[in-house]
């Protein structure tokens, strides 16, 4: 007994189980790092260290340094460095030759102490030894797997002996070590000889726990596993059995330790009968046993390899080849139909406990076996998934119906989370009014004072209820009560303890259960860790994306797809302290995977709601007006009695007859996608987010990002833009769309909580600007370059009119005929529609656009000016002086290209005008209460208000579609373009304004200048002047901080006096033609300025001609009244 507590087996084993597991994931990364060509170390691929890696390689471990150091210059040049690099392989080596020497020591120790092994009775202790085996044995396997490991070894002591004229000390131990294990499995068969009855004990108490978990599904579903609803009456029975964590112990880490540990020790096959069939049963399980993560053996073929070499092994290998035959042929049909069980089986768990989560209580073992259950054979499916044996039915080994096996058991996960304080409670008062009161009446029974120490003994019994009592419920710390069960464990296993625990199994009962009552509060998440972890995913991407694409094309596992990424969340949990190198690696491949399913889910989803929502708006769109022309047309002919339909015509049908169902059972494709979009929806449902190594993953907001990103191309694309043909839909029709697409989206919140109204927000105010979030073009690029290439452009060469009678453009009635109607485009609600869809940044942008064509064509205008700047001085000077005006008149040329130049900018500014006026019909229609406000600031400007407080005020409204004295877009833009003298310019706008003025007649010699009562304006678009010369003229004097007023009165009296003189000359009828057209011209100008009056108009021109103009234009048109 004093040498069981000196020798510490317990806190031994506790130890070099988690060293164990660090070195062994050390070597699996060097073995992955020296594999790897983008990690491989720099000094093994580095051409100048070519010789010197042969040389290590041929002569390890005695390599001579002095002798042949032509082959070691390379190192000798970069010793410092080569050490360096190599220290961490170094020191990993080392880690495992250290982990060697302990166990050894340990496994001596124990065979000393001549301990019993029991996996029913001491537990804990059996399972940390067979834990240690397998562990130690993997290591060393690993180490072979290490091809690199003698030049990393060998380049390492090279460098050392260089630097410090010696070899490192533990160098020829572990050039030794590697030398013996060059065949890993004999070395380890000989040095487990002596530990034969140890290992074959231990193994040997899993024959009546494996066979009983290795069963069928058959047998299972026959037994009505997992299920709570078999025994209604005592469903609110306590779970609970006398071996209580064998239940949820993992299948595939017994085959392990069966297998790998007889593979060791194999004198007891031929020696002990049960050691020989418990051997057989594992063997047909599997053929591939898991070193770690990807790392297999194909355990078959490793023994039958090495039994061959053996005297007395036949039948073994007789076996093993009757085994195999047997995993061949059944193995994967039986996987199959477990996995098919369990699926229903946690099904039914789930709803059950969902419905009643209080049963997590009593039940809370039935989840542990679930999970435990489900993770062996999706683990067994991944390990066989690429190592599929020659079958004649490999379907067995494909199961597109694992998704939702993993979705419920992320559903228990979740459960056990969720309600950890329901199961906490009900284990609080379970271990203070059951396992401390059973426990203290067992001890009680044994009488044990004086068979073992009082303070082990009362610490068992004192701890329970003392702990419990002191807590508040809510915060539990078992764990040293657990080792001290460890602890105890070892005490009474060792061969000549005072209390043997073999003698008393009711004390390992009591205890066992104790310790998996305490775990239900502190540990829960450790043990569904323990019984459920997927982090083997993680090493086989190309098998889980496999498993997530086949589940995927199953459109009733589509509502379970969401189980793969927040399988990822698991990943975090295979890292280990002692390998922190490959944290960041797994932590970015973690990612990847789980962003690659999400966005896969994502864009499934996505392709249904926007397939849902095309085929709405097709529907929507055989009801809008432009459709009901061939309707009225039939119903016309019908009363008629006309016949309808030509030979060969289809009668179209009416909008709604999708809707009709002469058969319940047909399905349409809407119904399909309406089935497809409620599956995949129901993923999302599952989980609003989760986390991936501390990154907080919102499935919702994929889907968003994929509709934003999709949406944005589908309203480009439905706006229909040729830039060849120049041809574009209507800004109605767009809108229409846009708007059956909202409509269509918003039905998603009957589905899952997604907040569309800010996708559609995002992705509308995105096509505002000039480049959508991604450098596309918007339909605000798309509309502007339309309506300056395709509409204005033409409008300038007069084959289009703008009519202010119908405020919109009309096309002109000529020969060639025009690629659209400009009316479709321009009028009223398509330029409403145009200021919906691009709303205020949309407009400003287009204005940009058309500031610029303006400025353009008021710096020809300038050149002109400046070019006949003589002319022009004296004509302002005698512009009331008739005879002088005709000598200069004839000095001035080029007036036909001013006035071309100005009605240029009056029909940009006309149509400016139009899209601003709609713009506010919007504005005043979407928030009326913040345009009051803006129209009263606007209002309350005067003359003597600062020229900048104007301006701000006007931007303002203009934003919001008001119509303001002065534009600032015009003035910002003049502001920009002017490089010259405040002086220069004014001279150079008065002057233009002159130009202008003294032009007007020349008009009168176009036949397209009559005026239209038709249209409200001239054919040739000139009315378009009166708005340019007011805009231009209010923008360039502001810039030059002018008085506007007083030099548009300047102008009238030019232009007046001109014309006059138009209607003076008789004679010439050439220029009398449309004289009348001209003169209302002038009254244009000033009813559209703010500026001038109808009196300033009569001082200088007489209303007489005015009225008589009207008449003329007028009295070839009937007017009807009423």
């Amino acid at each position: 007994m004093a040498m069981a507590y000196q020798q510490k087996l317990a806190e031994k084993l506790t130890i070099l189980n988690d060293r164990g597991t660090g070195v062994l994931l050390r070597m699996n990364y060097i073995k992955k790092t020296c594999l790897d060509p983008k990690l491989r170390p720099q000094y093994l691929t580095d051409k100048t260290m070519e010789a010197s890696v042969k040389y290590i390689n041929k002569k390890f471990p005695n390599i001579d340094f002095r002798g042949n150091s032509q082959y070691l210059v390379g190192i000798q040049k970069h010793k410092s460095e080569v050490m360096a690099a190599m220290s961490s392989y170094y020191d990993s080596f080392i880690d495992v030759m250290e982990f060697r020497d302990h166990v050894y020591e340990l496994l001596n120790t124990i065979d000393a102490c001549q301990c019993f092994f029991n996996i029913a009775v001491n537990f804990d202790f059996t399972k940390n030894y067979l834990e240690l085996i397998i562990t130690y044995i993997s290591v060393i396997v690993m180490l072979s797997r290490v091809e690199d490991k003698k030049v990393l070894v060998g380049m390492y002591n090279c460098a050392h002996e260089m630097s410090n004229g010696s070899s490192d000390p533990a160098y020829p131990r572990l050039a030794q070590m590697f030398m013996e294990y060059e065949q890993p499995i004999k070395k380890l068969t000989e040095e487990f000889g002596p530990h034969t009855k140890g290992v074959t004990e231990a193994l040997l108490s899993l024959q009546m726990l494996y066979p009983r978990r290795n069963l069928p599904a058959e047998q299972w579903r026959s037994a009505q596993l997992l299920s709570l609803l078999s025994a209604p009456a005592s469903m609110l029975d306590p779970a609970c059995c006398d071996t209580m964590a064998c239940e949820y112990l993992s299948l595939e880490v017994m085959e392990r330790w069966i297998l790998l540990g007889y593979l060791l020790c194999h004198s007891s096959l031929n020696t002990n009968q049960s050691s020989q069939e418990l051997w057989k049963m594992a063997l047909r399980s599997g053929l591939y046993l898991t070193i770690i993560r990807d790392e297999t053996i194909n355990i078959h073929k490793i023994t039958e390899d090495y039994f061959d070499g053996l005297k007395g092994y036949s039948k073994r290998i007789a076996d093993i080849k009757e085994c195999r035959e047997h995993v061949i042929v059944n193995s994967g049909a039986m996987h199959r139909e477990r996995r098919g069980f369990l699926r229903n089986a946690l099904k039914e768990l789930v709803k059950v406990l969902e419905d009643e989560p209080g049963l997590l209580g009593p039940k809370v073992l039935f989840v542990f076996m679930a999970l435990s259950f489900s993770r062996d054979e999706v683990l067994w499916l991944v390990r066989y998934s690429e190592n599929i044996p020659k079958t004649k039915t490999p379907e067995d080994y494909v199961d597109s119906y694992m998704a939702e096996l993993l979705f419920y058991m992320e559903r228990l996960r979740t459960l056990m989370t969720k309600y950890s304080r329901v199961v906490q409670r009900y284990h609080v008062q379970y271990l203070a009014q059951f396992d401390a009161l059973l426990l203290n009446d067992t001890m009680q029974v044994l009488g044990g004072g004086g068979l073992l120490s009082p303070a082990i003994m009362l610490s068992q019994v004192q701890d329970v209820p003392s702990l419990i009592s002191s807590k508040d419920q809510e915060e539990f710390d078992f764990r040293a009560l657990r080792l001290d069960w460890l602890r105890l464990q070892a005490y009474t296993s060792v061969s000549k303890a005072p209390l043997s625990l073999k003698e008393y199994p009711d004390l390992a009962k009591v205890m066992n259960m104790t310790q998996f009552h305490t775990k239900m509060l502190d540990n829960v998440q450790e043990m569904l860790h323990e019984t459920s972890d997927l982090s083997i995913l993680c090493f086989y991407p190309r098998v889980f994306e496999k498993m997530f694409s086949q589940s995927s094309e199953e459109v009733s596992m589509q509502r379970y797809l969401m189980s793969f990424p927040l399988a990822c969340s698991h990943f975090n949990q295979t890292v280990h302290p002692l390998c922190p190198e490959e944290t960041e690696a797994v932590e970015k491949r973690s990612l990847r995977l789980c962003v690659t399913f999400l966005e896969e889910i994502a864009k499934q989803t996505s392709s249904v709601i926007l397939e849902i929502c095309s085929e709405q708006c097709n529907l929507n769109d055989q009801l809008l007006p432009k459709h009901c022309g061939q309707t009225i047309s039939a119903a016309r002919n019908k009363k008629q009695k006309k016949q309808t339909l030509k030979k060969g015509d289809v009668q179209r049908e009416k909008p709604g007859t999708e809707s009709q169902r002469k058969d319940r059972a047909i399905v349409t494709n809407m119904d399909k996608l309406h089935l497809t979009l409620t599956e995949l929806c129901s993923s999302f449902s599952g989980s609003s987010d989760f986390t991936v190594f501390n990154h907080i993953v919102t499935p919702a907001e994929f889907l968003t990002s994929h509709l934003e990103t999709r949406l944005t191309k589908i309203i480009v694309r439905m706006a229909h833009y040729n830039q060849t043909t120049q041809e574009i839909g209507r800004p109605s029709d767009l809108l229409a769309g846009i708007r059956a697409y909202t409509a269509s989206l918003h039905t998603l919140s009957r589905y899952l909580s997604l907040d569309v109204t800010r996708l559609v927000k995002n992705v509308l105010l995105q096509q505002t600007q000039p480049l959508d979030s991604y450098g596309g073009q918007t339909i605000t690029t798309l509309y502007t370059n339309w309506y300056l290439e395709g509409l204005l452009r033409q409008a300038s060469s007069n084959l289009i009119v703008h009519c202010p009678a119908m405020h919109c453009f009309v096309n002109q009635t000529i020969e060639n005929e025009q690629s659209f109607r400009a009316e479709e485009y321009s009028d009223i609600s398509e330029m409403q529609a145009l200021a919906e869809l691009i709303g205020p940044y949309g407009l400003k942008f287009l204005s940009e656009n058309l500031m610029w064509h303006i400025t353009s064509q008021v710096g020809e205008l300038k050149k002109l000016v400046i070019e006949n700047m003589d002319v022009l001085v004296q004509m302002r000077a005698n512009f009331d002086k008739p005879e002088v005006m005709a000598n200069l008149q004839k000095r001035l040329p080029a007036g036909e290209n001013v006035l071309k130049r100005m009605t240029i900018i009056g029909v940009i500014l006309s149509f400016r005008a139009m899209a601003q006026d709609t713009l506010e019909d919007i504005m005043q229609k979407h928030c009326p209460y913040l345009m009051g406000p803006i129209e009263n600031l606007r209002d309350m400007v005067s003359p003597d208000t600062d020229i900048k407080v104007t301006l701000t005020v006007f931007e303002l409204a203009s934003a919001a579609g008001l119509t303001c004295d002065i534009d600032p877009a015009l003035v910002a833009a003049f502001y920009s373009s002017d490089n010259s003298s405040v002086d220069e310019e004014y001279k150079l706008t008065c002057l233009l304004l002159v130009y202008i003025a003294v032009s007007l007649p020349i008009l009168a010699l176009d036949p397209n200048s009559y005026y239209s009562r038709h249209y409200g304006g001239h054919h040739n678009n000139i009315h378009c002047l009166a708005t340019a010369v007011n805009q231009l003229s209010a923008a360039m004097f502001t810039v030059e901080s002018k008085n506007i007023e007083q030099h548009l009165k300047e102008f009238l009296l030019v232009a007046s006096s001109t014309l006059l003189q138009l209607g003076q000359n008789v004679e010439n009828r050439v220029d009398g033609k449309n004289r009348d057209s001209i003169y209302l011209l002038l009254h244009m100008i000033v009813e559209a300025s703010p500026f001038l009056s109808q009196d300033m108009l009569e001082s200088c021109f007489p209303y007489v001609l005015l009225r008589n103009a009207y008449r003329e234009v007028y009295k070839n048109y009937i007017i009807t009244l009423g």
